[in-house]
């Protein structure tokens, strides 16, 4: 794949982001908040950061990304398809019954998803053991990403996991946490408090990278200091904004679970195509 620009890359993010919408829109039902959000971050990992062929998703050499907020998998479609593991048009099938795209990612239905997640909190613990299985198969070139959601890390397991990889120095694990501060039932700091989140992951003993989520240059540069941390995994602390887009959805968590209507998606569509009105848009 060829090396893009930063400008590129944000132009991909804002296409995923309206393919997002529209996807949600279709399906009537599904998570718009933390797909929005994380768009850029996907954007880095799949068109700069990782090792991976759309014509060949099970290629031996590939990196491993999962995803633990499997409800977030509306992002991982909408840019798995602009990234050519399948034609766009099925990203309007999201939900449907007997489609590949279900709400939550199944490993066996689309190739090219590493994990089933549905259940919060497993994530780390996957990432754990196939990281723990490269290093027992003398495999040392490959990364395992895990992305998760601030709300899930409210899981006791996950932290099993933390102290788990720290422990084995599972140094080829990054971890990505979306710092949005929203879960379903409200603010995370209101429904459990989560700071001082890096003192946490650091006790855990792991080495912890702030980075503001929504910037991609930021998100492709810790990712490559992650690689030169040798002695313990690496946390990603990526903070983002909810809805991340779509002014009316930013910040609200009322949209972690809710999908745009019609009205709706119309007016995030027309957001996004101008950029925040920054542009014209042929479509107004």
């Amino acid at each position: 794949m060829p090396k893009l620009s930063i400008q590129q890359l944000e132009l991909i993010a804002n296409e995923i982001r309206e393919d997002i919408i529209r996807m949600l829109e279709h399906a009537g039902s599904g998570h718009s908040a933390g797909p929005l959000d994380l768009a850029d971050i996907f954007t880095a990992l799949y068109f700069d950061v990782m090792k991976h062929d759309p014509k060949n998703p099970q290629w031996e050499d590939r990196d491993i990304l999962l995803l633990s907020n499997g409800h977030c998998v509306p992002v991982r479609y909408a840019t798995m398809a602009k990234a050519g593991y399948f034609e766009k048009r099925e990203l309007m099938t999201l939900r449907q019954f007997g489609s590949r795209l279900q709400g939550h990612p199944e490993r066996l239905r689309l190739p090219g998803l590493e994990s089933t997640s549905g259940p919060l909190g497993c994530g780390l613990s996957q990432a754990c053991g196939i990281a723990l299985a490269h290093r027992m198969d003398g495999i040392s070139h490959r990364w395992v990403y895990v992305v998760m959601g601030d709300g899930e890390t409210d899981e006791g397991n996950v932290w099993e996991a933390a102290m788990f990889a720290a422990n084995n120095h599972l140094n080829r694990i990054t971890a990505i946490v979306d710092r949005n501060n929203i879960q379903i039932d409200g603010p995370t700091e209101q429904v459990m408090p989560l700071e001082n989140y890096k003192a946490k992951w650091e006790a855990f003993g792991w080495h912890v990278i702030e980075i503001d989520g929504n910037n991609i240059e930021e998100v492709i540069d810790a990712c490559a200091m992650a690689k030169a941390i040798i002695e313990k995994p690496v946390l990603l602390l990526a903070h983002t904004i909810a809805g991340k887009g779509v002014d009316f959805m930013e910040y609200d968590f009322h949209w972690h679970g809710v999908p745009p209507n019609d009205e709706q998606a119309k007016m995030a569509l027309k957001e996004l195509r101008t950029l925040g009105g920054k542009i014209r848009s042929e479509h107004e």
